[in-house]
């Protein structure tokens, strides 16, 4: 792990700092604060595997460390733990997930953020559980920047999956949560129906564009007015194919990390309610010269510069 997070050193001064000299690896939760950040790598595609998706997003979490590492630190007060990876023995997703939302319950707990590293977009069902374990009766609204609702039922005699993560949030209660990206390509008339039924609300990917952003914000808006937490999650196969080749299922027609994406992506950083956040489906198997991995990181990083 130490190895890992390597960069350019400019010197001791914090004015010189990078992110990979502020890192702490631990695993003593003891030592966390309010408002550090504490990383978990969820290295796990088992659910992508159940999904039928390209497998390889296990090895991401690493990759995306080495690229978050160079980032330069803007903030005297910046801290962050990474506390190692998270795997699946025996392809026990379940077990896994439980896993990683029992560690990301004791973070929140203690006032600090969570940041997921993944993996598949089997994440969301864990971070999201762990969140709920620590705020079991606030309101948790979840934005999903994706091309997918990720709201299929369960398969018999396959379980939960990368596919699946908000239909099993919808199973526990009534359901806050904003996706935006969403392909028409990419879902099926089901899909929409059942997100329609659950009250997921979504901004097609065709209606991102700068003229447009007045309605974005304000639909970003009334979520996080709504409740108490806001959780952020990203399936980076939302991206082009041309800066995100490295996914478990590309996309052509995605969308663009442009100006018009960061406007309503940093409005989003900003808001105080937000206590976690995670990147899911990088592929380092079908990447080209690390370029999806080094966008996860940079996705992660405005984080820490807002």
């Amino acid at each position: 792990m130490l190895n890992i997070w390597q960069g350019r050193n400019d010197g001791d001064s914090p004015l010189h700092h990078r992110i990979f000299q502020r890192v702490k690896i631990s695993e003593n939760y003891g030592n966390i604060s309010p408002n550090n950040f504490v990383i978990h790598g969820f290295a796990v595609d088992e659910g992508v595997r159940r999904n039928k998706g390209r497998i390889g997003a296990a090895k991401a979490p690493d990759i995306i460390r080495k690229n978050m590492s160079n980032f330069p630190v803007v903030s005297p007060d910046f801290k962050l733990f990474d506390f190692r990876n998270i795997t699946c023995e025996d392809q026990n997703l379940e077990k896994t997930q439980e896993n990683l939302a029992e560690k990301v319950s004791i973070i929140l707990q203690k006032n600090a953020k969570s940041i997921v590293l993944g993996g598949g977009h089997e994440v969301t069902f864990a971070h999201y559980s762990g969140i709920k374990k620590a705020f079991p009766n606030q309101k948790i609204g979840i934005i999903n920047i994706d091309a997918h609702f990720d709201n299929r039922e369960p398969e018999n005699g396959v379980g939960a999956s990368s596919g699946t993560g908000f239909w099993q949030i919808a199973q526990e209660g009534k359901i806050y949560s904003l996706h935006i990206g969403i392909q028409r390509n990419s879902n099926t008339l089901k899909l929409f129906d059942t997100a329609h039924q659950f009250g997921m609300k979504y901004i097609l990917a065709d209606e991102i564009f700068f003229e447009n952003l007045p309605k974005i914000y304000q639909k970003i808006d009334e979520l996080i007015s709504s409740v108490d937490y806001l959780y952020l999650t990203i399936c980076v196969d939302v991206f082009n194919a041309s800066i995100a080749p490295g996914v478990s299922a590309t996309a052509y027609n995605g969308i663009f990390a442009d100006a018009t994406f960061l406007l309503f992506y940093r409005h989003i950083l900003k808001s105080e309610k937000l206590i976690a956040l995670d990147v899911a489906e990088v592929n380092p198997e079908f990447d080209i010269a690390e370029r999806t991995a080094r966008l996860a990181a940079s996705l992660v990083n405005e984080w820490f510069s807002v």
